[in-house]
């Protein structure tokens, strides 16, 4: 039977997922070139929109963002990876309606990275999902929850998982090389500004406001919110340890091999600047879990003192040595801190660098890609990467309440604490509440 009859003749007798417009990556050709639309265009959503045009086996068929300005500078940005350059689309819901897309890449505020997800998987679309993975710990649920009802490949963009050599000091710890790890501490040092007092102002007119919005409540526009700064505001974003703590702190969960916490603390604050800045700016977040192992992350917004020589790192205590891993390689050390074995990069890269264009987001890329076309295991299925970013939601919500929570080793609900229990899961605008 020739593969266009076969395929149709499959779809027809049940075997396709319902409601998906194209088959499942199982039937799909390895010859297949995978069609994506890139949502959110203006720092990581264009670097990952030239990624995936670079890639062997996809092509960028939409880019999309609510900043006409934006717009138009990531459709030029894109257009000079690949020989067609893609279609520019202010509302990413059209390409979604498009039965050639095979993914949704969303790079948007984090506010929108959960509904937009399930909004693309319910159309038959998989899905690259920048981190946090979702706005608080109930989106991370109804994500694992989606890709299991639509069974769609979803990764999230935690790239050091594609790392080469952070893979190799993960394959070596887990042969004992530091004997039992027991700690990991993870941290991130930048020198940020403060983001001032904002003032009502007009919306511009290269921007959809209300779409920016989306799931969010409304609220009126102001001054000092767009395009960066709605990462320290809770109504769209989840601060430091979720911006940047997610890669380091899931670098120390996959060190340690730990799941859920038992309990959480956080201490810090706003120390640096009097303004609108909602999240600490200085964070210590400590998670205990069972066997006797912890990690530890300490956030420093406006500090730029590096630990080990690193902006941003991770560094593993084990009964019988230590490692410390970053972007660039690692090194391990016997008990007495001496290096033993090493592998970096010959030139060491821009750990602070929000755009990120690397080697290992090309490689996770990769992965993703590869496994739509021939079912090859994702480095970073959502299910292990929302245990990751829960870990960040509960470091915040342990510091909004002042207080350690005791959480379940099952599954990381809060137990006996009602009040820091209601900030599992947020308001949305009506008409907007993400369904699965």
């Amino acid at each position: 039977m020739k593969r266009r009859k076969f395929l149709r003749t499959v779809s027809a007798t049940g075997l396709g997922i319902a409601g998906a417009p194209r088959l499942p990556s199982w039937l799909r050709s390895p010859a297949e070139t995978v069609v994506v639309a890139v949502m959110g265009l203006n720092n990581r959503g264009s670097v990952l929109g030239r990624a995936f045009a670079r890639a062997a086996n996809a092509t960028v068929a939409y880019v999309c963002d609510v900043d006409s300005q934006v717009l138009s500078k990531g459709v030029t940005a894109v257009a000079g990876a690949q020989t067609k350059p893609p279609k520019g689309l202010r509302d990413f819901r059209k390409a979604l309606d498009d039965k050639d897309v095979d993914a949704l890449v969303i790079a948007a505020p984090d506010h929108w990275h959960t509904p937009a997800a399930l909004l693309a998987m319910r159309a038959g679309k998989h899905v690259y999902l920048e981190k946090p993975c979702g706005h608080n710990p109930r989106e991370g649920e109804l994500l694992v929850d989606g890709q299991r009802k639509y069974r769609r490949v979803v990764q999230m963009g935690t790239q050091q998982r594609s790392a080469p050599k952070s893979i190799e000091l993960m394959q070596a710890i887990a042969e004992g090389i530091i004997g039992r790890p027991y700690l990991a501490r993870a941290w991130y040092a930048n020198t940020r500004a403060g983001i001032g007092r904002g003032q009502p102002a007009p919306v511009p007119t290269y921007l959809d406001y209300d779409l920016w919005q989306g799931p969010a409540p409304r609220t009126p526009y102001h001054d000092n919110v767009i395009h960066y700064n709605w990462h320290w505001f809770h109504r769209w974003g989840t601060g430091e340890i979720c911006n940047n703590g997610t890669h380091e702190i899931d670098v120390a969960r996959w060190a340690l091999r730990v799941d859920y916490p038992t309990r959480v603390t956080s201490t810090g604050g706003r120390y640096h600047f009097q303004d609108d800045w909602e999240f600490p700016d200085t964070q210590e977040a400590c998670f205990e879990f069972a066997g006797g192992k912890t990690i530890i992350w300490q956030g420093q917004s406006c500090n730029g003192l590096t630990t080990f020589g690193r902006g941003r790192g991770t560094a593993i205590l084990g009964t019988e040595g230590s490692a410390v891993v970053d972007r660039d390689g690692y090194t391990v050390y016997d008990p007495k801190g001496k290096a033993v074995k090493q592998s970096l990069a010959a030139k060491s890269g821009d750990g602070l660098d929000t755009g990120s264009d690397d080697a290992m987001t090309g490689l996770h890329i990769d992965n993703f890609v590869d496994a739509i076309r021939t079912g090859s295991a994702l480095r970073q299925p959502i299910e292990e990467g929302a245990k990751s970013v829960l870990l960040c939601h509960l470091g915040n919500i342990a510091q909004t309440t002042g207080r350690a929570l005791r959480t379940d080793p099952s599954s990381g609900h809060i137990l006996d604490d009602a009040e820091a229990m209601r900030l599992w899961q947020r308001e949305y605008e009506p008409g907007w509440t993400p369904v699965v």
